[in-house]
C-alpha cells in the first residue's frame, strides 16, 4: 500500500488527470487552483496527444 496517505492523493490525482477528466474538476476535486495542480502534475500526464488531436480536428472541421 502507499506509504503515506500523500501517495494515495497522488495517485488518484494522477489518474483523474490521466483519465482524461479536465484540469478545472480534478483542481477543484483535490483543492488546489488549476495553475497548482499543472505545475505539481504536469509530468504525470501523457499519452492524451492523439485525443486531443482529434478533438481539434473534430472542432475545426467545416
Amino acid at each position: 500500500m502507499a506509504r503515506r496517505p500523500y501517495d494515495l492523493r497522488h495517485a488518484a490525482v494522477s489518474t483523474w488527470l490521466n483519465a482524461g477528466v479536465p484540469s478545472p474538476q480534478v483542481a477543484e476535486w483535490a483543492g488546489y487552483s488549476v495553475d497548482v495542480l499543472l505545475r505539481v502534475y504536469a509530468k504525470c500526464i501523457h499519452g492524451q496527444q492523439g485525443e486531443a488531436m482529434r478533438r481539434i480536428l473534430q472542432a475545426t472541421k467545416p
